[in-house]
């Protein structure tokens, strides 16, 4: 039997830019071509955005006017919120974009024997045509953008060239050529319309054999064995100093010794060893079998994608997803886009869009052991809070945290807001945004302090905010928004929205767990004050515990289910009745526009509730719309509309969740394994008690390993029903269960 393939190939060079073939170490992405007669390489970089006016923008002063408008809104006023804004108009974050190509060109020749191909365990883009080799990947130890090119006889032009689609006619660039006893050191300097800051991007040519020379803006090689090409950009303000970042990279050259001849292909396999020592067990840690056709396995993705019922399909979109989200994620996590554009002019600036997506991409990241995404996302938080402390007392004068919908990783701050998208009112963000973080600290076993910091202004922030009651003595959440909807009878900014209800409970209680004492006794007391969530004349939860608000069905997100997933507050086992309305709800829910996240947020909760056929069909909604890429990348749309790493980066959380569910205390197996995958195994999964699991399973039977690292006493939820399970550090404890 053959094994799942870790990777993806094709037998033509890209003609897009989203069908190229994707690197990334988490700051660095290359977008690799491998045209051998136009080799091109898009180098993107976390830390490019443009800037658009918003760098500077704050939140809007609120705080005077928030007792009017809930009064207002107390008293039935369902427009009231409209007027809670400072009237600016619509205000979008600095876009990502990206930097510039290196291009490698020669003298037009026939494509011979050609393939290129993306090896997930190393992160190596290579393209081979005849003799012509090149190599590419963005090394994980080094911070650098590595291409290798070898071949007889080898003569290219070399240049950096900013001309991408969308870049301003009025970036002002400046190239660089200087020959040098390795090559030559190619620089690009592109200052912003403007603006003092810039971004530069250098590369140090090693020439092994041939002649190098000027031809500007590049240079051209003629007649060499192979060319090393080390690529790095910085943004910055002002100018950057060139000879120090050439130094740089001249260090990561091989020390006297090695001949001329060998010096670029020592350098290449000692910087591949560096990144692969990190790269390589980071994606192994988990991987899925599903028992594919052999054929099926060995098909470019352009053919394997137009299979949407093959088991193969999935083995290797889930196999990507994991590849891409851990090259996506390092200084920052993952974009819109992951870490790669082609085109200056990204869908909604390419921004991190925290409401839905960015929790849905990284979905993955404690279940998968990709720590590294966890640890991304964290720096992301963490480097914006004193922005979250100014969103919270400029829009509603409290101590704490209130997080943004939308982000371009410099600025927290409030600033992306009009009439249909009140963001501003959108108070679940802080705790929606730590969700995960809590995750990773149950997986590991131990709580971040910084975490605990952070959980407590959440906190502090929901003890300023909820001082309104309703006629019962419950707390009213007011003003209250659900991303981003709005109820059938009312305006935007209502009262109670189900996902603001349960992160408030969910916050207060976090933080009274990481802070036991006499702050933990108020913030419990002050949780339970909240009121329960309301089910309505249709049976279903409704998306907002107010009398009156009547829900609108047809839309993508699914905000009110957060009690759901990702949070343990409703369950088929603890909360039944809450369960059954919330599976109603699911029910109702329409698909709006078809966005890839809407179908697939839409699969997992349908994974916690138990419902394998949903699950089915809102993944077969996504591998029948055409949205995967050549790449692997995927479309925020069906027909593969809008680059965006949405459907890419969340598939492999939707397969863990229908196969492997966890909480501090409990473990439930296969619960919503979709028909057309009746066998297979999954191997390295973290649960939220402390140990590993490899499962495996047929239509006879199925059987699981744990391997706990702590001792600990968990629930254990199968088809059969539930029972205790207890588990001891450092023994493995095998399972066998019936036919599921």
């Amino acid at each position: 039997m053959s094994e799942p393939v870790h990777g993806t190939w094709e037998p033509q060079p890209a003609a897009r830019w989203e069908d190229a073939f994707l690197s990334g170490n988490g700051t660095h992405g290359a977008m690799v071509f491998g045209d051998p007669n136009d080799d091109r390489v898009i180098v993107n970089h976390h830390s490019l955005v443009r800037p658009n006016g918003s760098e500077d923008a704050r939140p809007p002063a609120l705080a005077d006017r928030l007792a009017h408008v809930q009064d207002r809104l107390l008293a039935g006023d369902v427009t009231a919120g409209e007027d809670f804004t400072d009237g600016r108009p619509l205000l979008w974050v600095q876009p990502f974009h990206p930097a510039f190509q290196v291009r490698l060109r020669r003298t037009a020749a026939e494509h011979r024997s050609y393939r290129r191909e993306v090896d997930f365990t190393t992160g190596v883009v290579r393209a081979e045509c005849g003799s012509r080799r090149s190599e590419v990947f963005v090394s994980r130890a080094d911070d650098v953008v590595v291409q290798y090119v070898t071949g007889a006889d080898l003569t290219v032009d070399v240049t950096l060239d900013h001309r991408l689609p969308g870049a301003p006619a009025d970036l002002m660039v400046g190239h660089g050529t200087v020959l040098t006893a390795e090559g030559a050191l190619l620089t690009l300097r592109a200052r912003y319309p403007g603006s003092d800051k810039a971004y530069t991007g250098v590369t140090l040519a090693v020439v092994t054999g041939g002649r190098t020379r000027t031809a500007l803006p590049g240079v051209r090689v003629e007649g060499a064995r192979s060319l090393l090409l080390l690529t790095r950009v910085r943004r910055h303000t002002g100018e950057l100093d060139v000879l120090a970042e050439a130094r740089e990279l001249r260090a990561l050259l091989p020390g006297a010794g090695a001949g001329a001849d060998a010096g670029a292909e020592d350098t290449y396999t000692h910087l591949l060893v560096r990144h692969t020592a990190l790269h390589r067990p980071a994606y192994l840690r988990t991987a899925l079998d599903l028992h594919a056709d052999a054929t099926e396995r060995a098909l470019p993705g352009s053919e394997l994608v137009h299979r949407p019922k093959s088991p193969a399909l999935l083995e290797r979109l889930f196999a990507a997803g994991r590849y891409h989200l851990l090259s996506a994620a390092g200084t920052l996590p993952p974009r819109l886009t992951g870490l790669w554009t082609g085109d200056w002019d990204t869908a909604w600036s390419g921004a991190f869009t925290t409401d839905a997506n960015l929790n849905l991409q990284t979905a993955s990241a404690a279940a998968a052991a990709l720590p590294e995404v966890t640890e991304a996302h964290a720096a992301l938080i963490h480097g914006q809070l004193p922005h979250w402390r100014d969103n919270a007392r400029a829009i509603y004068g409290t101590r704490g945290v209130v997080a943004p919908a939308h982000t371009d990783g410099e600025s927290g701050h409030i600033y992306h807001l009009s009439r249909e998208y009140p963001l501003h009112v959108w108070t679940a963000g802080a705790d929606w945004m730590l969700k995960p973080l809590v995750d990773h600290d149950e997986t590991r076993g131990e709580h971040d302090p910084r975490l605990g910091e952070a959980l407590a202004e959440v906190a502090y922030f929901y003890e300023d905010f909820l001082t309104r009651t309703d006629d019962d003595g419950h707390l009213v959440i007011v003003p209250s928004y659900s991303p981003e909807n709005r109820p059938a009878n009312a305006s935007w900014v209502t009262l109670n929205a189900a996902m603001d209800l349960s992160a408030a409970r969910h916050a207060l209680r976090t933080a009274a767990d990481y802070h036991p004492g006499p702050d933990a006794e108020r913030w419990r007391a002050l949780a339970d004050r909240l009121p329960p969530h309301r089910v309505n004349a249709e049976g279903a939860l409704a998306e907002w515990a107010w009398p009156g608000l009547d829900d609108a069905y047809d839309h993508r997100h699914l905000s009110h289910l957060y009690g759901v997933w990702p949070l343990d507050e409703i369950n088929p086992y603890d909360t039944p009745d809450l369960a059954a309305a919330a599976h109603r709800a699911l029910e109702l829910r329409g698909a709006e526009n078809d966005s890839a996240h809407g179908h697939l947020h839409h699969a997992l909760l349908a994974a916690r509730l138990r419902d394998g056929d949903r699950v089915a069909r809102a993944l077969d909604n996504v591998l029948a719309g055409d949205f995967f890429h050549v790449s692997l990348m995927s479309g925020h749309y069906p027909k593969r509309h809008v680059y965006n790493a949405d459907a890419a980066h969340t598939l492999p959380a939707v397969i863990i969740e229908a196969l492997v569910q966890s909480t501090p205390d409990r473990l439930v197996l296969l619960p919503a394994l979709p028909a057309a995958y009746p066998a297979g195994r999954l191997r390295g999964i973290r649960t939220r008690f402390g140990a590993e699991i490899d499962l495996t399973w047929s239509p006879r039977e199925a059987a699981a390993v744990i391997r706990p690292a702590r001792t600990h006493r968990i629930e254990l939820r199968t088809s059969s029903g539930a029972e205790p399970l207890d588990l001891v550090a450092g023994e493995d404890h095998v399972l066998t269960l019936g036919a599921w």
